[in-house]
């Protein structure tokens, strides 16, 4: 029997939901920043901003960044890391890393980039001091397995961070509800031209693990000392993770 999983609201068979989450990701590339500024406001960029700040990469660190998109957390780390560090650009989709890839290029950042799966990250056990995912948790389809996989290729004493849409408290779903379900679909298509990608995100962030439940999964899988940090009423969290 073929394995099952959710994308979004759908039912999908698991290499189906690959490559239909591809898919949204090829179609929404090239206008990606700018629909996450007009979806949250501009305040993705303060979250990512949190994050750096807890990644507390120093120079020499080597860091991989899971699901790097259009390379905001990267060319962060590939700053802080300096000459010395290594800072690693992966993504699963080609369209979404062509994109980060570039950007970082435009801004005189040689760092490498790869084409690969979080499920079965290509690098040698305890080799980086952080590791981050931002957004990207949520679209994988084993994320026990993606969590187990980013543990093993951190080195003793180092951190994983996951930047990821949350849940909201009872008091501002509706109000949430309405904007993600009408709003968020309205701007894809007047900006992106794809509603449907837009509808796709709002209902895979329902799908999502819980503050708690993404908790007990980093524990899980081996990590100590998790904790998360809300933003934005709950809209986004941030847990981060140390292997010990």
């Amino acid at each position: 029997m073929t394995n099952t999983t959710h994308f979004g609201y759908k039912t999908v068979a698991e290499d189906e939901k690959v490559k239909e989450v591809a898919k949204v990701f090829h179609s929404v590339a090239a206008k990606y920043d700018v629909m996450n500024d007009l979806m949250s406001a501009g305040l993705h960029r303060l979250w990512k901003t949190f994050t750096i700040a807890n990644a507390g990469v120093r120079p020499g660190f080597k860091v991989l960044d899971i699901a790097g998109g259009t390379g905001d957390l990267a060319k962060a780390f590939a700053r802080q890391a300096g000459p010395a560090g290594e800072v690693w650009l992966t993504d699963i989709n080609e369209s979404m890393l062509r994109v980060g890839r570039d950007r970082l290029l435009n801004r005189g950042l040689v760092t490498p980039t790869l084409l690969c799966d979080a499920e079965k990250l290509p690098f040698p056990d305890n080799y980086f001091d952080r590791v981050s995912v931002a957004f990207g948790l949520r679209n994988m389809t084993h994320k026990d397995v993606a969590l187990s996989e980013m543990r093993r290729v951190l080195k003793p004493g180092g951190k994983l961070l996951v930047l990821e849409f949350s849940k909201v408290p009872e008091p501002l779903q509706k109000p949430y509800d309405l904007y993600s379900f009408s709003v968020l679909p309205w701007l894809g298509q007047k900006i992106a031209g794809d509603a449907e990608s837009y509808r796709y995100l709002a209902e895979s962030i329902r799908m999502h693990p819980d503050q708690e439940t993404l908790k007990t999964m980093m524990q899980a899988a081996g990590l100590e000392r998790v904790q998360y940090y809300n933003l934005t009423a709950g809209v986004a969290a941030l847990h981060t993770g140390i292997k010990l």
